[in-house]
């Protein structure tokens, strides 16, 4: 029996003093929340819609030295959750050499998705996980409603908090 789900990112949307991150699994209502800052949170908006910044940001940083030292990202594990705070591993292989080694390395849950948007590798969440977490698919609802209030009021001006899946405007 597999040990983790497969999950996609449902939704990035700003709360009061932060964003979620809404993770859910194909064919399950369930949806999982991981808060992050709001720098976090445009990094990984950015990433979504392949938008560069002018200068590499930490996971552009990331992405080089993978590059430089033949080395991929695998999959990303929300592997822990302990006192409301989720863990996560990262897990790597090096693309060249005889072994072709992969590496299992700690790591916070936002860099590590940061890392996986931008590498197009796959998020797990470990079944515990999944079980234990809380159901957020009606805060999922209820930021969503909230999100297109927003740009209802905005006169259907662009806002960029609304759906960062969807790609962004042309100008």
């Amino acid at each position: 029996m597999n040990d983790e789900i497969p999950v996609a990112i449902r939704n990035l949307l700003p709360g009061p003093g932060n964003w979620g991150i809404f993770l859910g699994a194909e064919g399950e209502s369930k949806v999982i929340a991981i808060f992050v800052d709001p720098s976090m949170a445009a990094a990984m908006m950015m990433a979504l819609r392949k938008v560069q910044a002018p200068r590499p940001l930490t996971h552009d940083l990331i992405a080089s030295i993978f590059t430089g030292l033949g080395v991929r990202a695998l999959k990303v594990v929300i592997s822990d959750l302990r006192d409301g705070t989720y863990f996560a591993r990262l897990y790597l292989q090096q693309q060249s050499g005889p072994g072709r080694n992969v590496v299992e390395i700690d790591a916070r849950p936002s860099d590590s998705i940061a890392i996986a948007i931008q590498q197009q590798c796959p998020i797990f969440v470990s079944r515990q996980v999944w079980a234990d977490a809380d159901d957020m698919s009606d805060l999922l609802r209820q930021a969503e409603e909230r999100a297109r209030q927003q740009q209802d009021k905005n006169e259907g001006g662009e806002d960029d908090a609304t759906n960062p899946l969807e790609p962004p405007p042309h100008k």
